[in-house]
């Protein structure tokens, strides 16, 4: 039935929102839609519209009004750009939060997405590189609190801040001045308590 891959697809999408890591792409997925939609395409292009009056129950859906053709190929288009948004979204959060991935993890991507990583990466990069005296990777958030506590999750050896030197061993916990560690929350060396 029409639309029945792109639903799939969305599904697909949906359920990746909630992963831990991307996904692979759904290529099959993908190519079954562009398909369908060419084939859409084609009867539009080949079939006389009339012929739907005289058409039996199982000739309807090879004889789709025009109107309703084109609400299937559009809907396909929709689902396809929501599929490719979702997962471009990702990868633009992980290049923000200063993750590499794993060549496991590139293997996932299409062709194309490789190539947009790519540059993108090269784009924020740059851009991080003309407002280097600016954390542009940091928390949107004003923090509530100057200081906060911590525990060290994994060895990250020691850190210098403006208080003196923190030696950061693994199940140790420390008071210290959010701006200091914020990173390391981010990278998983340490969790806020």
């Amino acid at each position: 039935m029409y639309g029945d891959s792109a639903t799939k697809l969305i599904l697909a999408a949906k359920r990746a929102n909630t992963l831990d890591r991307i996904p692979l792409f759904e290529t099959d997925l993908v190519q079954s839609i562009i398909s369908e939609n060419n084939e859409l395409q084609k009867q539009a292009n080949t079939t006389d519209n009339e012929n739907i009056l005289s058409a039996d129950r199982s000739q309807i859906l090879d004889n789709l009004p025009e109107y309703v053709r084109q609400l299937f190929i559009g809907r396909n288009k929709r689902c396809l750009l929501a599929y490719e948004l979702s997962r471009l979204r990702r990868l633009d959060q992980l290049v923000w939060d200063n993750v590499e991935l794993t060549s496991e993890q590139l293997a996932d991507l299409s062709h194309h997405e490789k190539i947009y990583l790519e540059k993108y990466i090269s784009l924020v990069s740059g851009v991080k590189g003309v407002m280097s005296e600016i954390d542009l990777g940091g928390d949107l958030e004003p923090p509530s609190d100057v200081f906060i506590d911590v525990r060290v999750l994994r060895d990250a050896g020691e850190i210098m801040t403006e208080y003196g030197v923190f030696n950061l061993t693994k199940d140790s916990q420390f008071f210290v001045r959010r701006v200091d560690v914020e990173r390391l929350i981010q990278q998983g060396y340490l969790k806020q308590l």
